[in-house]
């Protein structure tokens, strides 16, 4: 099986995959878990929130998204944010954002969405005997938000947020229909470029499959470490 596969192609490409490709991935993936993070506890606070407008729209906003696939999304945002940011700015033309721009908001707004609902399930994980204690002490709503309740919130729901983030690393290879040089792509340029798809894709897959099982054993770790705070 393994008689015609060359193993030195992944020898004379991994630098230019993990330096390029997989370097852009974790950008990526960094840059759109810290903006969706920040964006889905602000939804969250939305759905929780006894204004019914604003209650309405947030829980319209993450149905919305976590109803349409990413890829879909990848291509809306793709097309539509330079004529959107014309818009915007009133200018004649469509603004060059640029795929790594497009990728981003993307990714932002689409794991906004999940990031929303771990953070809504970790907000009423707190007991409501904390706020009722902090508003007595005089503390306005987000002081008790900033002070009691997103600090425990967080701590509950680190292990989750780092699954989710796990999701968002693998679904980053989404970008390689923008023809952005992920680590998916440089891969697939390599491949094309010597004709070993078979070698390129394999490796991709074992380095994914490596760094995901970290993660998750990472996220393991500290799923038994909250648990013994408690």
């Amino acid at each position: 099986m393994f008689s015609d596969f060359d193993f030195d192609i992944i020898a004379r490409s991994w630098v230019y995959l993990f330096k390029t490709g997989m370097a852009f991935t974790l950008e990526l993936t960094v840059l759109a878990m810290l903006g969706g993070v920040v964006l889905g506890t602000l939804l969250a606070l939305g759905r929780l929130s006894s204004f019914a407008p604003v209650a309405l729209l947030a829980a319209g906003y993450v149905n919305l998204m976590r109803a349409i696939p990413l890829v879909l999304v990848i291509f809306w945002f793709y097309f539509l944010v330079p004529y959107i940011g014309a818009w915007v700015l009133g200018a004649p033309e469509p603004i060059k954002v640029g795929a790594f721009w497009s990728a981003l908001i993307t990714f932002i707004l689409f794991q906004a969405a999940y990031y929303c609902e771990i953070m809504r399930g970790g907000i009423q994980s707190i007991p409501r005997g904390q706020v009722l204690a902090a508003q007595a002490l005089g503390m306005g709503y987000w002081q008790v938000m900033g002070h009691v309740v997103l600090p425990q919130a967080f701590r509950n729901m680190l292990p989750v947020l780092l699954t989710q983030t796990i999701v968002l690393f693998q679904d980053v290879s989404l970008v390689y229909v923008l023809s952005v040089p992920d680590f998916v792509g440089a891969a697939s340029k390599v491949a094309q470029r010597d004709g070993r798809l078979v070698e390129m894709y394999l490796f991709v897959a074992v380095v994914y499959f490596i760094l995901c099982c970290a993660l998750s054993w990472l996220a393991r770790q500290l799923q038994n470490r909250v648990a013994i705070v408690r």
